[in-house]
């Protein structure tokens, strides 16, 4: 079921719905972009009206954070779960070893990227890679880089840019690329390659995986996670206040007709 929450649309799905509708995606064969909505997204989205458009286009939207999902049930729009893009990443390449699907790796640098084919090809030595490409190119280059992508026909995109220079490129590229399936991994890349860590399972059933982040970068995410939380609930209060005045007005507009 699709909803709207905060400005953005949003398929309320679980995990294992989303992977079915992946599946049925990838069956298509049609160019599609998946994204994925947290705290930090809303906020670019409100300042950022080229991406507000790119999210609302796109024919899967998962909530990503526990922000999110809290926020739902405070506006009264239950959410079912979070789909975390590293959950989920890691999910579609099961799928891929299972289904012959090829995935394809583009994005972090070229250390990184280099420990992530050593990582899937051990872990899947039957899988047909679509290939491994570091993120680090001239928009000059994009146009090829896009075309090299499409011959390797691949089904499935995985793209490691940062927001919104991801949902920016899968959306310009989309057609060129004629990957089925293109989905933005944000930092996926640097967590499997041991660069950065993941939360500990307890901090994300708390919803706490953003401060855990935090408390490894504290120089370059104070600015995001506190002052952009911040933001982030200003945007909540302003929806609530919103449902507010239009439940009073629905209200009073009925207590008119009864009159």
């Amino acid at each position: 079921m699709r909803t709207q929450i905060l400005g953005s649309n949003l398929d309320c799905l679980t995990l294992s719905e989303t992977l079915n509708r992946i599946e049925d995606i990838i069956q298509k064969g049609h160019p599609t972009q998946h994204v994925v909505i947290n705290a930090n997204k809303i906020n670019l989205m409100h300042q950022d009206i080229k991406l507000r458009n790119i999210v609302n286009a796109s024919p899967l939207i998962n909530a990503d954070g526990s922000s999110i999902v809290l926020a739902g049930k405070f506006l009264g729009q239950p959410i079912p779960e979070r789909v975390t893009g590293i959950d989920l990443f890691e999910a579609l390449l099961e799928i891929c070893n299972e289904k012959e699907y090829r995935p394809y790796f583009l994005g972090a640098t070229q250390e990184v990227i280099e420990e992530i084919e050593a990582h899937y090809r051990a872990k899947y030595p039957d899988m047909s890679f679509g290939g491994f490409r570091n993120g680090y190119f001239s928009p000059e280059e994009s146009a090829s880089i896009a075309d090299d992508i499409r011959e390797s026909d691949s089904d499935i995109l995985f793209l490691a840019f940062s927001s919104p220079q991801k949902e920016y490129w899968a959306s310009e590229h989309l057609e060129r690329l004629d990957v089925p399936f293109v989905m933005g991994v944000g930092g996926t890349f640097d967590v499997i390659a041991g660069k950065t860590n993941r939360a500990p399972q307890w901090m994300q059933r708390a919803g706490l995986e953003w401060f855990y982040r935090f408390l490894q970068e504290p120089r370059r995410m104070f600015s995001r996670y506190f002052f952009g939380n911040l933001r982030f609930l200003n945007h909540v209060k302003r929806e609530k206040i919103q449902q507010w005045k239009e439940n009073r007005f629905v209200g009073r507009s009925q207590d008119e007709r009864n009159y």
